[in-house]
């Protein structure tokens, strides 16, 4: 037991000793190698330094010469933009130089010509004193003042200045029309040839011949009855009278008024005159009349070679037959002017059958004057376009009277045939006395002119004759007189067609044989 304890012991002493040994060794070890590590620390430091200061004095170097290379350079710098400097600082001087050479010469210039303003304004002077004086003494000699020898001298232009437009107009105007002359008289010759009839008279009644003076009882009725019965039922108004053998019937509708005279005429031919058969009369005779109207409606839509119409338009154009302008038939117009319209066309080179169309339906408005109040241009045109008529066709109905401004070739083709139509020879008449308003308003115009002898209106008042005092109006003044007096016309007249004017002059010399 004790061995062992002694054994226990020892190697308990041998771990301790063994133990403390080795932290001895340990720190020998760490401390050489702290040692060796500084050593080699200060030597790093000590290279570093070394190196350190290498750089340091190869960076000065190298500084240093950078410097001096940018001081190089901005010494050139330098003496380069001091020679620019100087070079523009000599430009500048020269420029001086010559500015100052200028502003003395334009100073010169500048005393001369205030020299000459003076010089000028000294003559000046000197030629409006004899100017004045040439003048007082031109007016004593002409015994004129300045502002009367001007106005004679503005007179004297003036004069001139017409004459001489007088003369250049007359050349224009015999250049123009030298074609336009031929041109308008073949259209107007056509016309008239080919379309020229006889007027029927513009009337609102009709009369109606009877077999006997007997006829006019039966026609009253007892007590009127039949009379009243024919009124009512065809609008219009029978008026019996002292005539002999003969009735009137009065209305404004032209077809109502058709419609009875017909109607009556059957009954007098029938001879049973009586409410009844009054009716059964007015209704064949509404018929008939209805018919006939839609046969001259066709028959002139297939005269005039226009194509196909709107049965609702032939209709109403067929109404025209009983409807009469200025003692003129309203188809036939409208035939007429369908055909100068045509003729027109042709010769402009533009489309016939358009125009034959517009020409046809322009007064198509008159069938419905009785019925619509308005213009019986813009009612036809507005009846035109709710049939679908083509645009440029309503236009031309609705601007031939000029309530609505042309447009088109084709708005003035129909108006020129329109004219044509109304305005030839026969085709329309005038009550006398405004004929005669006519004649006088003429002769008035042209007698209110200076230098006039005596007018006097010829030809139905379709000219205007004026004699001119020879000793007053020179030939050139005639042509003026004539443009005025026409213009004046133009401008307070209206009439059908167109007024020539001529101006007479003539020189006569008288003496006697003793």
């Amino acid at each position: 037991m004790i061995e062992i304890l002694r054994i226990v012991g020892i190697g308990a002493a041998i771990l301790i000793a063994g133990f403390f040994g080795g932290i001895y060794y340990r720190k020998l070890l760490v401390d050489a190698r702290i040692n060796s590590a500084e050593q080699n620390a200060k030597r790093v430091v000590e290279d570093a330094k070394k190196e350190a200061l290498t750089l340091k004095k190869e960076a000065i170097a190298e500084g240093k010469e950078e410097i001096a290379n940018i001081k190089l350079r901005n010494d050139e710098d330098i003496k380069r933009q001091r020679f620019e400097i100087q070079k523009l600082e000599n430009r500048i001087l020269g420029k001086e130089e010559s500015i100052e050479k200028k502003t003395s010469f334009i100073e010169k210039k500048e005393q001369m010509v205030t020299q000459k303003e003076k010089e000028i304004d000294e003559i000046k002077n000197s030629l409006d004193e004899i100017l004045k004086k040439e003048l007082l003494r031109l007016e004593a000699i002409a015994e004129l003042t300045k502002e009367e020898a001007k106005a004679i001298l503005v007179k004297k232009m003036e004069e001139d200045a017409k004459y001489e437009a007088v003369k250049e107009i007359k050349r224009i105007e015999s250049q123009t029309k030298e074609d336009a002359d031929k041109i308008a008289k073949k259209i107007i010759a056509q016309a008239i040839q080919r379309c020229a009839i006889d007027h029927v008279t513009e009337t609102t009644v009709s009369v109606v011949n009877l077999p006997n003076d007997e006829m006019k009882g039966r026609i009253i009725g007892r007590e009127g009855r039949n009379i009243r019965v024919f009124e009512n039922l065809t609008g219009i108004n029978i008026i019996v009278d002292d005539t002999p053998e003969a009735v009137i019937l009065s209305s404004f509708d032209p077809v109502r008024r058709e419609i009875a005279r017909v109607t009556l005429e059957n009954l007098i031919i029938d001879g049973r005159i009586h409410p009844a058969r009054i009716e059964e009369m007015y209704d064949k005779a509404s018929k008939l009349i209805n018919n006939e109207i839609k046969v001259e409606g066709e028959t002139a839509v297939f005269d005039s070679g226009i194509g196909e119409v709107n049965p609702g338009l032939v209709k109403v154009l067929g109404r025209l037959k009983y409807r009469t302008s200025y003692g003129q038939n309203v188809l036939m117009h409208s035939k007429e002017v369908a055909y100068v319209a045509g003729i027109i066309a042709s010769e402009l080179g533009t489309n016939i059958k358009k125009a034959k169309r517009a020409g046809l339906f322009h007064d198509i408005g008159k069938a419905l004057t009785h019925d619509i109040e308005g213009s019986h241009a813009l009612i036809g045109a507005e009846l035109a376009k709710r049939l679908h008529e083509d645009n440029d066709i309503c236009h031309a109905i609705e601007a031939h009277h000029n309530e609505i401004e042309t447009e088109t070739l084709l708005d003035v083709i129909v108006q020129v045939a329109d004219a044509i139509s109304g305005a030839r020879p026969g085709a329309r008449r005038e009550t006398i006395e405004s004929y005669i308003k006519r004649l006088e308003s003429l002769e008035k115009i042209a007698s209110e002119f200076k230098g006039i002898e005596k007018s006097y209106a010829i030809q139905a008042g379709r000219e205007i004759r004026v004699i001119v005092k020879p000793e007053e109006v020179d030939d050139d003044m005639s042509v003026i007189i004539a443009r005025d007096i026409a213009k004046k016309i133009e401008g307070e007249m209206e009439y059908p067609g167109q007024i020539k004017v001529t101006v007479i002059r003539e020189s006569r010399a008288i003496d006697y044989a003793k």
